[in-house]
């Protein structure tokens, strides 16, 4: 049994192909303005990983901000019930589930079957997301991926208090003016994120054990304030961008089953 997921987000293309319960390959790809095309370029990465063609894949779940543009997808789910069913499959005692994406930010109660149990999101202002963390970092002159571990030297954390992700970006200019040192400014960054995490989480009721997912997972400094409130949080044994592809494909994988009864 052959299936894939393919989530297309707002900033990255990801796809998992499965074969027989188990992960074949995958593939994560920066996204391009047009989700139709980024989902061709990642699912035909991912089919030249794994040596394969379209038709041989039996069953496959479009997920993610762009699900309804894809187009050779035999159905689209939510990326809110991928991650969660990607997320149990990896994990399964995790219960709480913060899905920190590139322009949203979603916190997911999961029961024992991978299932939705309720959400909330914040999705009216990218601050909070992987895009304010772009923003940040050009705005510091860092790399995305350095502004994490920058922010963990850190003595004297810097409280930025824009709800904005464009007022952020001069508050941080501002602080800049000041003299403050980037670590120091990084770190008020990454515990603003962690706040409007903590914020949604309280809305939902925090149920032990919790993961993250998503791009913003990867981001040591954004974990450490989130472990600061929650305690340890669940490290999924593949990358955190994959759980919603790696969800769709197990959703497709179901259908197919159904189908078959």
């Amino acid at each position: 049994m052959i299936v894939a997921g393919c989530d297309v987000g707002s900033l990255t293309g990801k796809a998992v192909i499965m074969e027989d319960g188990k992960i074949k390959s995958f593939c994560i790809i920066r996204g391009t303005p047009i989700p139709q095309k980024t989902a061709e370029l990642v699912m035909n990465e991912t089919l030249k990983k794994a040596n394969m063609r379209m038709e041989e894949i039996q069953y496959i779940v479009g997920t993610g901000y762009g699900r309804v543009k894809i187009h050779f997808a035999n159905t689209n789910i939510s990326e809110i019930s991928c991650h969660a069913k990607g997320a149990n499959w990896l994990l399964p005692t995790v219960r709480s589930l913060i899905d920190i994406g590139g322009q949203d930010c979603k916190v997911i109660s999961i029961n024992e079957n991978g299932e939705v149990v309720e959400f909330a999101m914040n999705d009216k202002c990218a601050a909070g997301t992987g895009r304010f963390l772009e923003l940040s970092a050009k705005a510091l002159g860092l790399e995305l991926e350095t502004i994490g571990p920058e922010s963990l030297k850190s003595t004297a954390p810097c409280t930025i208090t824009s709800q904005c992700s464009v007022f952020a970006e001069s508050e941080i200019i501002s602080l800049l003016a000041e003299n403050k040192s980037i670590p120091d400014i990084a770190a008020g960054i990454h515990k603003s994120i962690a706040n409007r995490v903590i914020s949604l989480m309280k809305r939902l009721g925090f149920k032990k054990d919790m993961a993250v997912s998503g791009g913003v997972a990867k981001n040591p400094g954004v974990i450490k304030f989130l472990e600061d409130e929650f305690g340890d949080v669940k490290k999924v044994t593949v990358d955190p961008q994959l759980v919603g592809a790696l969800g769709a494909a197990l959703l497709a994988r179901e259908r197919l089953l159904k189908q078959a009864k």
